[in-house]
This record gives C-alpha cells, structure tokens and sequence, in this order.
C-alpha cells in the first residue's frame, strides 16, 4: 500500500496573500519583497497514495497557478489528460469551488461534496461549463466513508461554522453544524489526515475526532478574533466570519493544546501576524508545536 502524501497548493484564506487590494502592516511587507514573508494563493491540498493520481481538497480562485507550480500535477502523456482525478469540497464558498472552473476543458473527474454544497454549485449555472457527462458530482452523506482511489478512503463531519457569504444573508446562524461547512478526514491504511479550512469553534467530538489524526490541517484564518477589525481591514470578528481565532482562552491554540500528531495551520488571512517569521506571534505558535503551511508544503505519513 502507498503512503498518502499531502501537498499544500495553498496556504492563504480568501484573497490570497499579499491580497491584491490590501497594504496591512502584513501584506505591506510582501509589496515591499520582505523575506520574512513569503506570497501564498487560496487555500487547497492535493493528496496522493501512488504519485499518479490526484485528490484536490477545495477548488480554490488560483488553482490554474497553483497547478504551475506543481509539477506533479501537470499534464504527462498524450494530448490531453491530467493526474487530478477528484475534488472533495469542504463547502461552497467561492475560494473553496471557483478553481472548478479551470478545469472545465472536459476532463473526467469527480467532485464529492455534501448535498447542500453540491446544491449550491449546482444552483449557479457558471458551473453548468463542467460538462455532466464527463464531470460526475457525487453528494455524500456525513459520516459515511467512500472510496476515493485504491487504498485511499474518505469521511465528511461537520464542523461548527455557517453558510457561504453569498447565501448567509442578513441574521446567519453562526457556529451551527450543518452541512454547509464540513472537515474532510482522509485515510489510507492505518494513516489518517484531516483537513478543516473552517472551524468556529471546537467541539468535544471535533476534538476527539482530531486527536485520533496523524496529522491535521486546520483553520488558522485569524490570531486574534478582532484582528481586521484592529487592523482597519473589515468590520467583523473571525467568530462573525465564521472562524475561531488561535489565540484566547477559546482560540484554537488553548483548545488543541494536548493535541498529538502533527498539527498544522491552514487558510491564513493576509492579516494574521503569523506569517511573518520571527514575530512574536509566530514564536508563540511554533513553541506551542503547531507548523505554519506554506505553498508547496508537503506531508508525508
């Protein structure tokens, strides 16, 4: 049996980073070419058990650049064809599915996903260009394992959060499981993975299910919950967004503490300090054991 490899195709929450309209005092920094930081597109991971055949969690904004920067990912025999062989959503927000637009040149592949995200892809006719007898869209059911490759098996669990900023619309209802916002749990043998781009908060099953990984990518959109607000970027707290912050008594940094494995952070908003090597906050996060994603990052279990 092959081992499962994860590839990070990108690190950054919505926007990327530096985001294109934004001088924070973090993406001021990669404007500059500051080399404490580096430039990360939107949040996605490919996975593989065999180096052939590919598995993207999310479709994100950037995935024609991101698929340049990946050798492995990249057209090999023939005239056409590609490695990637299925995207599994972990929602329908739009850095999570407007990447499937790239690959609409009628190439077979699968999109997993659950049945409310797949109605919401369903529902906006851009994405009628992935041809349906040549893109299949399968909904899962959360907590059913499926198949994905040869001796690579998956699993959807809700995770706290809310609905797309495009369906939320006045009053939404945050922090609430559903399936709009899912973890993605890999396994291959006796190894296992979890993505979650997107968590308000952590629950006692979410942290179990966690502690049971090999190695977990989670949401590490803001360090501080008022962090935009601070920043001057935005009005609204990663709570209201629907992302816990890593630092405070609730922040995914206390909550996770005696987590093992490998414990990695994922979906990094352009604002969050973290990403400039050697700050304070940096610092506090790596001494606490957490690794920092980066495009390009690779795991191997």
């Amino acid at each position: 049996m092959g081992r499962l490899t994860a590839i990070v195709l990108g690190a950054a929450a919505g926007g990327g980073f530096p985001q294109w309209n934004c001088r924070c005092q973090v993406c001021r920094l990669a404007w500059e070419g500051d080399a404490r930081v580096a430039r990360s597109t939107q949040a996605s991971v490919a996975v593989t058990t065999d180096g052939q055949r590919f598995v993207l969690l999310n479709a994100s904004p950037d995935l024609r650049e991101q698929i340049a920067a990946t050798p492995v990912l990249q057209p090999r025999d023939g005239l056409r064809g590609s490695p990637i062989a299925a995207v599994v959503l972990s929602g329908a927000e739009i850095d999570q599915t407007a990447g499937l637009l790239v690959l609409r040149e009628r190439h077979a592949f699968t999109i997993y996903g659950s049945a409310q995200t797949l109605d919401a892809v369903t529902a906006n006719p851009m994405f009628n260009v992935l041809a349906r007898d040549v893109v299949a869209r399968r909904p899962c059911a959360i907590g059913e394992p499926f198949d994905l490759a040869e001796g690579l098996r998956a699993e959807l669990f809700k995770v706290p959060g809310k609905l797309p900023l495009y369906l939320e619309g006045d009053n939404p209802e945050l922090a609430a499981e559903t399936e709009a916002n899912v973890g993605i749990e890999l396994t291959c043998g006796d190894r296992r993975l979890i993505f979650v781009p997107g968590c308000a908060a952590v629950t006692s099953a979410l942290a179990a299910r966690l502690g049971q990984a090999d190695a977990v990518l989670l949401d590490g959109t803001l360090f501080r919950d008022d962090e935009m607000i601070v920043s001057g970027t935005g009005t609204k707290t990663g709570r209201r967004m629907g992302h816990m912050p890593i630092e405070g008594e609730s922040g995914s940094l206390a909550a996770l503490a005696s987590l093992p494995g490998r414990r990695i952070y994922i979906h990094i908003n352009n604002t969050n300090p973290i990403r400039v090597a050697g700050s304070p906050e940096r610092r506090k996060v790596e001494a606490a054991g957490w690794e920092i994603a980066s495009d390009g990052f690779k795991i191997e279990l």
